[in-house]
């Protein structure tokens, strides 16, 4: 059996806010956005690069799903985000005003940063340790 997770839904409160967000601030790309209906839309994004798993970014169409925008895990880390660069992608959360949670630091695992994104999920960019 194979079995490969495809896409993590995200819920946003505007289609056009969430891709600038992402495809401008953290230079992901845009792989689809497709009109749905008058107010649906499917829109992946995902890091440049990237083959994997990609984010649907979708819009809140009740009270419930609007109440759970930017906490989607309950106040803990949502995503986690690998480069082959911390430095070089630190400084670009830091040139896009992005905000920064908790400071760099260097772990076990890898060097890590604590993001927010521009609804409040938190996100963690991490330089895996190369064993």
């Amino acid at each position: 059996m194979k079995q490969i997770l495809k896409h993590i839904a995200i819920i946003v409160d505007d289609y056009d806010k969430a891709i600038s967000f992402y495809t401008e601030k953290l230079h992901f790309e845009l792989i689809e956005d497709t009109v749905l209906s008058a107010s649906k839309r499917w829109v992946l994004v995902r890091p440049k690069g990237s083959e994997g798993c990609s984010l649907l970014l979708a819009k809140a169409a009740s009270d419930q799903q609007k109440s759970r925008i930017g906490n989607q895990t309950g106040g803990r880390v949502f995503l986690f985000l690998h480069t082959d660069n911390f430095y070089r992608d630190y400084q670009n959360l830091i040139d896009n005003q992005i905000k920064i949670i908790r400071e760099p630091s260097v772990e076990s695992y890898g060097t890590v940063v604590v993001f927010e994104d521009l609804y409040g999920n938190l996100w963690d960019l991490i330089e895996p340790t190369i064993n």
